[in-house]
């Protein structure tokens, strides 16, 4: 007889059966207790989640001070009237936002006439589907470049799982059939500059019973012509179409169109690598049937963005250049090894570039500020003195527009988006981004140090806090850290981090290894065999905090989500006696397994490969669930997970949360926090978000005080 599970009204959550599989790879015996979770229509599976997330609903909902903190979270989330994001103009001066206003759950799509004086709006998710089902949340979309019409992308319940459809922005019907299986990851849709069509990027159709490790082989860029039946669209790049394009199954192609220029661009990405190819070909030959394809670069020539302009591309390569460097060459007869250089390999880090009708602008970071730069006609390059000297970035641009619209923000005060005015070198604020009443509170400090590592690397540390807290060791204090794929924790201002401040929290941003703060070489020293760096890096910042008095162990959290879970899980099996609690958000936490999944095989590039000896000996050091052993007192852990996350698998958080559980003796909690309408965090509700952090935070609070 099968084991039943207990229901919600157990004391405890409910115990996991043990099923324990042993692989061996080169050698080495892993074991596995609980692989039969990798199959969530289990129902044994699905019932033990259930019975996981109703426990630990149950225990959070009795914390004396969740409701307080879910109370203010969305009084501060309210503050202002609406957010804005995704801006796009078109040449008309007709503007396009998502728009979420104070109270409402998900964001809208809005579209602002240049001749309106109303915004009018075109997509609300909310009246999709039925109050039986799953809420429906916006993707990418497009507008094309006369404004005549608008491709929009949607998916369910957090699924990233996009259809696309067509609007006529004339009469606001929907054209032609909708185009499922999208690829959304590494592309947008990328309207002809006829507006007769777009290309975009979908996965092969496959049948139920396919391994899900090949949902993401052999995408392919199509184009849809207006008009026409989708399934009709033909395909002009992919894996095996055409002898000019070596591209692996593996790749993500996907089409770049500017206007200015005789020739497109095809970005393509190598799983989650960073380093893309680049091929370029004639626009009028792109639905030929035979596509002059050029090659302008290869994995191995490090560049990471580019942007086209006229007969030229602008690369940002790490080529000789461990913190970037941009490079021009030829679109027509392209030769990336004499490329001439534009701005040189140098202190500043290049982590972006785009274009505007006007120049070439440039997302970088000086001393560790995130700024704008501009490449004047000259060649001179000047950074953009935003009005109050905060961390800028490009928010919204295009290369048929002039100027660039630029988001200004710091730790504790609030972000306002600029229009750039490359004429009067002037910045106007937007107005689509109202100041909150919480946005410039006073009493609020920010400190950026730098932590030394265990090898003597300098970390950069970032610590939020009231100006009134005495360094007396006993604040409850929260390390966040990602350090994967070369992303960066930029400086922004947080209202949901404001929550956790304001009741006397320190909010701590350590900015580890495999993060792409100092660029390549950052990135690196972070990823696959120098993995530990990072989590060795949160520990010392961790250190750090102790000694100078913020916080005592008893007291601090790390806390990550994603590839951050590498980052949390290996801290506190590592250094069980730092913490006295965590939190891992849709942690990757299994990675000897993580290949076997459908976001795996794309990750090899950053974190390694079981098929190899020496990868497989990284991913078991970075693989915190094979850490987790007999005897050792962990903090108190909240995991968090979507049961719809296509990134990283539910089962990844469930095993991590069963095995510590099996471990424990009681004294300290182990709680699994299962949303059965969400996924990876992308496209989850206002009201998901807010109740998740209000979990965290009074979880942490009851832990560490």
């Amino acid at each position: 007889m099968e084991e039943k599970i207990t229901g919600p009204e157990t004391p405890r959550p409910p115990v996991a059966k043990i099923e324990n599989v042993v692989d061996t790879h080169w050698g080495v015996e892993v074991e596995d207790p609980y692989r039969y979770m990798e199959d969530p229509q289990d129902p044994y599976v699905l019932e033990w989640f259930q019975g996981q997330d109703a426990y630990a609903d149950q225990t959070l909902q009795g914390l004396p001070d969740r409701t307080a903190f879910y109370d203010r979270l969305v009084e501060l989330d309210q503050g202002a009237p609406f957010s804005t994001m995704s801006v796009k103009e078109l040449e008309n001066g007709d503007v396009f936002y998502l728009r979420r206003n104070a109270g409402e759950n998900l964001a809208k799509l809005y579209m602002q006439r240049h001749d309106a004086e109303e915004a009018t709006l075109l997509v609300d998710p909310e009246l999709l589907g039925s109050d039986d089902e799953e809420h429906y949340s916006l993707g990418a979309y497009q507008p094309s470049w006369d404004g005549k019409y608008l491709v929009y992308g949607v998916a369910q319940g957090g699924s990233e799982e996009t259809t696309y459809f067509i609007m006529d922005l004339t009469t606001g019907e929907i054209v032609d059939k909708p185009i499922g299986n999208i690829e959304t990851a590494y592309n947008r849709p990328q309207w002809a500059l006829d507006g007769k069509g777009f290309y975009y990027s979908r996965r092969r159709d496959l049948p139920e019973d396919a391994p899900v490790t090949e949902i993401y082989k052999q995408t392919s860029v199509r184009f849809h012509a207006l008009g026409t039946d989708p399934a009709d669209d033909p395909v002009v790049a992919g894996y095996g179409l055409s002898d000019r394009l070596e591209l692996l199954d593996t790749d993500f192609p996907s089409i770049v169109i500017t206007p200015g220029s005789d020739y497109a661009a095809l970005k393509v990405k190598h799983g989650d690598n960073n380093e893309i190819s680049i091929f370029s070909a004639p626009r009028s030959s792109l639905l030929s049937g035979d596509v002059l394809w050029s090659r302008i670069t290869s994995e191995p020539d490090l560049v990471k963005d580019f942007v086209s302009v006229g007969d030229d591309i602008y690369l940002m390569t790490a080529k000789d250049a461990p913190r970037y460097q941009l490079v021009k060459t030829s679109l027509g007869e392209p030769n990336f090894a004499s490329a001439t250089s534009v701005i040189p390999a140098g202190e500043t880090v290049l982590s972006g570039v785009s274009v505007a009708k006007d120049a070439v602008y440039v997302d970088a970071k000086i001393d560790g500020v995130a700024a704008v730069l501009r490449l004047n006609e000259d060649g001179s390059v000047e950074r953009l003195a935003v009005p109050r000297d905060g961390a800028a970035y490009v928010s919204a641009i295009s290369p048929t527009v002039p100027g660039v619209r630029v988001f200004e923000s710091s730790w504790i005060q609030g972000g306002i988006r600029f229009i750039y005015d490359p004429e009067t070198t002037t910045f106007t604020n937007d107005g689509l981004t109202p100041k909150g009443e919480f946005d410039d509170m006073e009493g609020f400090v920010s400190r950026e140090v730098v932590v030394t590592s265990h090898d003597g690397a300098k970390v950069p540390l970032s610590i939020i806090h009231r100006a009134d807290i005495e360094l007396d060791g006993s604040n409850p204090t929260i390390v966040y850290g990602y350090g994967s794929y070369g992303i960066s924790i930029d400086v922004s201002f947080s209202t949901i981090r404001l929550a956790w401040v304001e009741a006397g929290g320190v909010w701590a941003v350590a900015h580890v290894r495999g993060g792409g703060e100092y660029g390549k070489e950052w990135h690196y020293a972070g990823r696959m065999g120098n993995k530990p760096n990072t989590w060795k890096d949160l520990i010392a910042s961790t250190e750090y905090l102790i000694k100078e008095g913020y916080t005592a162990p008893e007291h601090v959290a790390p806390m990550g989500g994603s590839a951050g879970g590498i980052l949390v899980g290996r801290s506190i099996t590592e250094r069980p006696d730092l913490f006295g609690a965590a939190i891992i958000q849709v942690g990757m936490l299994d990675a000897i397994r993580a290949e076997t999944t459908t976001n795996g095989v794309p990750n090899i590039k950053e974190f390694g490969t079981v098929t190899d000896e020496e990868g497989f000996r990284h991913l078991l050091e970075m693989s915190a669930y094979h850490h987790v052993e007999e005897g050792v007192a962990y903090p108190s852990t909240l995991l968090t997970h979507g049961y719809n996350d296509p990134r990283v698998n539910p089962w990844m958080s469930g095993k991590m949360a069963a095995r510590m559980q099996a471990v424990s003796d009681g004294s300290n909690e182990v709680l699994l926090r299962i949303d059965f309408d969400s996924g990876h965090g992308i496209g989850s509700t206002r009201e998901q978000i807010l109740a998740q952090y209000a979990d965290i935070f009074a979880f942490l609070k009851s832990e560490l005080q």
